[in-house]
């Protein structure tokens, strides 16, 4: 019965959709985090890789441990804040502007888990790519959505 007069409420009322990437409808999506998170990832493997290979001192051992730290830190959050961007932001009708979109992210998403298994400049510089290609999407998609 409850059910029923709430209905006929939402009738009257129509309640207007919330799209948000958290429990509050902020509406707030942003790239610029995974692409900070990229970039730390690609100046963490500079660091490591340019540490000495022998007769490493403390310093150095601290520094490397400290940048897979980083690294790993920032990868996982660049994978965070793709899929926030992924699931919240983009939507169905976006797929006829952007037909790779999902495979777009999906490789993205899979180069994180690469930059956290590995210390590769190569596969840290697709990352920063990958999320310049996705923040290209994002930007597009928020300007055709002011016209």
């Amino acid at each position: 019965m409850l059910a029923l007069l709430l209905r006929k409420i939402d009738k009257v009322f129509v309640p207007k959709v919330a799209l948000a990437h958290c429990d509050v409808p902020c509406g707030i999506y942003d790239p610029r985090p995974a692409q900070i998170a990229a970039e730390t990832v690609r100046k963490m493997v500079e660091k490591i890789e340019a540490l000495p290979k022998e007769n490493q001192t403390v310093g150095d051992r601290n520094l490397f441990v400290r940048a897979v730290l980083t690294k790993e830190e920032h990868a996982r959050k660049c994978k965070e804040e793709l899929f926030v961007l992924w699931a919240d932001f983009f939507k169905p009708e976006h797929l006829e502007s952007f037909p790779n979109l999902h495979e777009t992210f999906w490789k993205a998403v899979k180069l994180c888990s690469k930059n956290k298994q590995d210390v590769n400049m190569e596969a840290a510089e697709e990352l920063i790519k990958a999320v310049d290609e996705i923040s290209g999407m994002f930007a597009k998609a928020k300007d055709a959505a002011k016209k």
